[in-house]
């Protein structure tokens, strides 16, 4: 699976870094270090990597979603700071929440600077998405700060109903559904609409990018899921077979364990098992998920959420080049590689 960051992404993370890193020298200066250590900007002494930080994904919707309305990227920067500032709150908990010590081919920052300056960093940043926003002053950007408020309550919901999933047996892949759309689905949907509620679009416009990026989400978190298995460690930085290992209710093992077929029985007794499973028990973990069905669900389910994506976006009234920006990284989310 490969597939070339878009041009909107690329262009995104240059005008939007320059503002995301006046944002985070505001925070005191322990918080802007873990904070620059974790976004790539900094190495472990604080000293300049000359590294970029991540893709810039829902920045890129944020500045699209602005420009759907007929307003300039630039006006949606301060809602591609924010919803970025969000994104790295929740990556920062979750690393320490899932126990990975590695990100970005870097030991996570929690790993370098201890659990308790990594919480604090994600709550500085998520802190200050709400307080760029409302720096705006204005009625969208009003709007734009409970668009994201919203967001992020869905967001830890989901991050919640994960946890819980890690100690039940069964799991139904209705609630694993509910989960992903509310831990990554609602942060894309927010990032797609965002923009376009900064700028005072109509209330119609705003929804149906939501509606968009709802789909879109799901599409990212399914395919999430199957580079969390079947991913090349080189390329996504992370341990091969990583949610097997973790024993990950991710949607290919859910899946796989609701088919009931014989592979689904042996994956169930791989995952209960009380010692730790070895490198053969994580390979034959994922040979059942893909024998009992797991992967193709996830596949098609992945094609059946872009597909419902690309129609909203053309039930939606914007300058065809900004379409075909929002296409363009839909499927590069259901085709990438990391």
């Amino acid at each position: 699976m490969t597939a070339t960051l878009p041009e909107a992404v690329t262009t995104a993370r240059d005008l939007v870094t320059p503002a995301l890193r006046t944002a985070v020298d505001r925070l005191a200066p322990r918080m802007s270090r873990v904070a620059g250590y974790h976004l790539g900007w900094l190495d472990e002494h604080g000293r300049p990597t000359g590294a970029g930080g991540g893709k810039a994904l829902r920045p890129a919707l944020a500045l699209l979603s602005a420009q759907a309305a007929g307003s300039t990227p630039q006006r949606g920067v301060p809602a591609a700071v924010a919803v970025e500032l969000v994104h790295n709150f929740s990556l920062l908990h979750d690393d320490i929440m899932d126990g990975d010590r590695e990100r970005r081919h870097r030991p996570t920052a929690w790993t370098v600077f201890g659990t308790s300056s990594a919480i604090l960093a994600g709550d500085s940043l998520l802190t200050l998405a709400e307080e760029i926003l409302l720096e705006e002053g204005s009625q969208g950007a009003y709007w734009a700060a409970r668009c994201l408020s919203a967001a992020t309550q869905r967001l830890i919901a989901g991050q919640t109903a994960d946890l819980e999933f890690e100690d039940r047996v069964d799991v139904s892949l209705d609630e694993c559904v509910t989960m992903a759309s509310d831990k990554t689905a609602a942060l894309l949907a927010c990032s797609c609409s965002i923009g376009a509620m900064l700028v005072n679009a109509p209330p119609r416009l705003a929804a149906g990018l939501a509606g968009f990026g709802a789909h879109l989400g799901l599409a990212f978190q399914l395919v999430d899921d199957l580079l969390g298995i079947w991913g090349a460690p080189e390329v996504t930085g992370k341990p091969v077979l990583s949610d097997l290992r973790t024993r990950k209710k991710s949607l290919p093992v859910v899946a796989a364990l609701a088919a009931g077929a014989p592979a689904s029985a042996r994956l169930r007794e791989l995952l209960h098992r009380p010692e730790p499973l070895t490198e053969e028990d994580l390979h034959e973990a994922a040979v059942a998920v893909e024998g009992a069905g797991g992967r193709t669900w996830v596949e098609e389910e992945s094609a059946r959420q872009l597909a419902a994506a690309e129609e909203c976006l053309h039930q939606i009234d914007m300058p065809d080049h900004v379409r075909q920006e929002f296409l363009h990284i839909a499927r590069y989310v259901t085709s990438r590689d990391r």
